[in-house]
């Protein structure tokens, strides 16, 4: 009887749905608003954040200082609902600086565990690639399974738990490149770009708005936009986008691509020493139907794919030496690959 109910095609029962629909889009329309209003001339990284939170992935991004890496994650959390933390990630830190630790509780006489940063609803990961070995090892448990184990113990880790990193791709000295298997399990690898002339004189006009703010003494305010239950609706709404059978054939051609470059070209045979994971497809299923969904579409177009293939790609991928002689980037194949492989 409820099922009846659910599922009929009444005219109340439809209304009912896209107003529920609508409701979310317009919440995430409102988000992005907000988060442009805070960050000048970054409006590909925001999407793509968006996207991330959208899909429940993890995020890298990369570029140089002073591209607002940062301040984007500070202003997007301070949107969500949820415990926001950041660790700045240093060549001598410790796993257990950002796992927790056990403390010795001498009223009780036990050891008690002490919860570290990753234990928050969103992470920041300030300078990834500085820390060492064994706390990127950490932090891959933590990305992987959303848990942590300390002393023999695992602990659970929230359900929306997120890492946003921070690279710096100009300074090498004291920094660890990331493992490929910690690599592979950032849903997308933002590359931030520098701002137009037009949009660098909108950041000196915000900056000083918000130093004459400081100066007046007006306390910031936290302004939830997107409760933790609203995003978990957008995010079944998300995976309920269609996707044509001939685009997802489309979809897996650009990942086999990778793996079998020789195909699409003599000239792109020794390109690569390794293509992408099946767990690339995977992102790039749902970074689509994310991308679709926020421009206020149902359905994916191979527009969609193409847009986000870089950003799922580009570090799951290896590049050859004979490609970097030849000067050759990551970018640049996927481009080829993009050009290459038919479109349905």
């Amino acid at each position: 009887m409820t099922a009846e109910v659910v599922f009929s095609k009444s005219t109340g029962s439809a209304e009912k749905i896209e107003s529920a629909i609508s409701e979310c889009q317009a919440a995430l329309a409102t988000l992005r608003e907000a988060l442009q209003s805070k960050v000048v001339g970054q409006d590909g990284l925001i999407e793509h954040l968006l996207i991330a939170l959208l899909t429940d992935g993890h995020v890298l991004l990369e570029g140089p200082p002073g591209l607002a890496k940062t301040r984007t994650i500070h202003a997007l959390s301070d949107l969500l609902e949820g415990e926001f933390k950041r660790a700045q990630f240093t060549p001598d830190l410790l796993p257990s600086d950002i796992t927790g630790t056990e403390i010795f509780n001498a009223q009780k006489g036990e050891f008690q565990f002490r919860p570290g940063p990753l234990f928050c609803n969103m992470l920041l990961a300030d300078e990834i690639n500085r820390a060492p070995a064994k706390v990127q090892s950490a932090l891959l448990e933590a990305m992987g399974e959303r848990q942590v184990t300390v002393a023999g113990t695992t602990y659970p880790l929230p359900r929306s738990f997120m890492v946003m990193a921070t690279q710096n791709p100009l300074e090498q000295e004291g920094t660890y490149p990331l493992p490929e298997a910690q690599l592979d399990r950032f849903m997308l690898h933002i590359r931030v770009d520098y701002p137009q002339h037009a949009q660098e004189k909108l950041i000196l006009k915000l900056v000083r708005n918000e130093n004459t703010e400081i100066a007046d003494n007006k306390p910031a305010v936290k302004a939830v936009l997107l409760s933790e239950a609203a995003l978990r609706e957008a995010q079944r709404e998300v995976m309920s986008v269609y996707l044509a059978d001939s685009l997802e054939d489309y979809l897996v051609a650009l990942v086999m691509a990778t793996r079998n470059p020789a195909a699409y070209g003599d000239d792109l045979k020794d390109c690569l020493t390794f293509g992408a994971s099946p767990r690339a497809t995977i992102a790039l299923d749902r970074a689509v139907r994310a991308k679709a969904w926020l421009q206020g579409r149902d359905f994916v177009t191979p527009d969609d794919i193409q847009e986000m293939l870089p950003s799922v790609l580009r570090h799951r991928i290896g590049l050859s030496y004979i490609a970097e002689a030849n000067g050759l980037d990551k970018d640049q194949l996927i481009a080829t690959f993009i050009a290459r492989v038919a479109v349905p």
